[in-house]
C-alpha cells in the first residue's frame, strides 16, 4: 500500500487556520485504484483523482504485435533462363509475403549472400534458401557460415530450402551421409553422392498429393498437377531411409510414371530445440510458380516454420504478372 500525504487546501468558507495534512493511502487492485482518507477537501479529491487516472492509465496492459521477421537467401545457380530463376523466385517469395491478407506483419529481408548483420539474423524467425545445391555449402567461408546457421537452429529459428536448395553434394557429406541439414530440415536431395542416389527428372504431369492426415502445411490447398522436375528418392537418413520419428512427409506423387510408387517430394520436422523445417523439391520451371495451389504450399511451409498460425483458407496473396520480378524469362528457353 502506498501512503501519500498532501497539504491541506483551505476553501474560501473555511476560517483560517494552521496548515494540516489530509492522510490517504491508494491500493492497487488489478487495474483499480482504492483509496482511504480521513479529511479531504474537493481540491485534493480533484487531484487524487487526476492522480489514480494517470497511474491506471499507464498499467493498462497494451497489445503489441510483434513483427515476424523472415531471411530469404538466394544462392549461386548456373541453369538456363527460365529454369530456377532463383533471384526472380526470392523477389517473389517477399512480395507475396509482405502482402499476404491473412499474415500478421511478415516483413522480409533479401540477401544474395550470408548476411553480415548479426542483429537480422538474430531477428529471424526463419530463414529460406533457393540457389543450386544448399546455398551454404556454396557461399564464401561455407565452415563459418554453417557454424553460424547451427547457431541460429539451436536458438529454434526455423529453415526451409526450395527445390535445387534442398540438395547436397558428395564434397558436402560424410561418407555415410551426415550432415546437418539433415537433422536441421529433416531430409535433402542427394546429388551424385555415394551414400544415396537421389533423381532429378523432368515430369510432364506429375500429380502431386497430400501424404500426411491434413498438416496445416495444407490448409487451402488441393492436389495439383505441374510439367516440372519434383525429385525422387530423396534421402532421410541411414535406417533404411526411413525418416526420423519427428520427420512428416507432406506431400508425394507416384514417380516414375513406367514404374509408379509413391516418392515424397515436400516433408517437414519438429526440432526438440523448437526450431521447425520443411523441404520442398520443386519447382524446377519458373513459370510453375503460377500454379495457385504450388504457391501456397510454399508459403504456408514458410509460415509454419516460422511459428505463424497458418490460416485456414491458406497464406493468400496477389501476384502480379510473373515477369514484374524480372527472371531472365518466364518461359525455359
Amino acid at each position: 500500500m502506498l501512503l501519500i500525504k498532501f497539504p491541506g487546501v483551505r476553501d474560501e468558507t473555511s476560517r483560517p487556520r494552521a496548515l494540516e495534512f489530509n492522510r490517504f493511502a491508494i491500493k492497487a487492485r488489478d487495474n483499480s485504484f482504492v483509496w482511504k482518507h480521513t479529511r479531504m477537501n474537493t481540491i485534493t479529491q480533484i487531484l487524487l483523482l487526476l492522480l489514480g487516472t494517470f497511474v491506471a492509465a499507464n498499467l493498462q496492459p497494451r497489445l503489441v504485435v510483434a513483427e515476424t521477421r523472415v531471411v530469404i537467401i538466394v544462392g549461386p545457380s548456373s541453369h538456363p533462363p527460365g529454369t530456377h530463376e532463383v533471384a526472380a523466385g526470392g523477389r517473389l517469395m517477399k512480395h507475396c509475403l509482405e502482402t499476404a491478407d491473412d499474415l500478421p506483419d511478415v516483413k522480409v529481408d533479401l540477401f544474395n549472400e550470408w548476411p553480415t548483420d548479426q542483429k537480422v539474423l538474430d531477428a529471424a524467425s526463419t530463414i529460406v534458401f533457393t540457389g543450386d545445391t544448399f546455398p551454404p555449402n556454396r557461399l564464401p567461408n561455407a565452415k563459418n557460415t554453417l557454424k553460424k546457421l547451427g547457431q541460429m537452429m539451436e536458438s529454434g529459428c526455423g529453415i526451409v530450402c526450395v527445390h535445387y536448395a534442398t540438395g547436397l553434394r558428395a564434397e558436402d557429406v560424410a561418407a555415410d551421409g551426415e550432415h546437418p541439414l539433415l537433422h536441421w530440415m529433416g531430409g535433402y536431395f542427394a546429388t551424385r553422392c555415394a551414400h544415396h542416389q537421389s533423381i532429378a527428372r523432368i515430369y510432364p504431369a506429375a500429380k502431386i498429393t497430400p501424404a500426411a492426415a491434413m498438416h496445416p502445411i495444407w490448409q487451402g490447398c488441393q492436389p495439383f498437377t505441374l510439367h516440372d522436375e519434383p525429385y525422387i528418392n530423396n534421402y532421410f537418413g541411414k535406417d533404411g531411409n526411413k525418416q526420423a520419428a519427428n520427420v512428416t512427409l507432406l506431400a508425394s506423387s507416384l514417380l516414375p510414371p513406367e514404374n509408379p510408387k509413391p516418392e515424397t517430394v515436400s516433408w517437414c520436422i519438429e526440432r526438440a530445440d523448437s526450431g521447425r523445417g520443411f523441404g520442398i523439391v520443386m519447382p524446377h520451371f519458373y513459370r510453375s510458380w503460377k500454379i495457385e495451389d504450388l504457391r501456397r504450399f510454399i508459403l504456408n511451409g514458410i509460415a509454419w516454420t516460422a511459428k505463424l498460425e497458418v490460416p485456414e483458407r491458406g497464406v493468400h496473396s496477389t501476384l502480379p504478372n510473373l515477369a514484374t520480378f524480372k527472371p531472365a524469362s518466364v518461359e525455359p528457353k
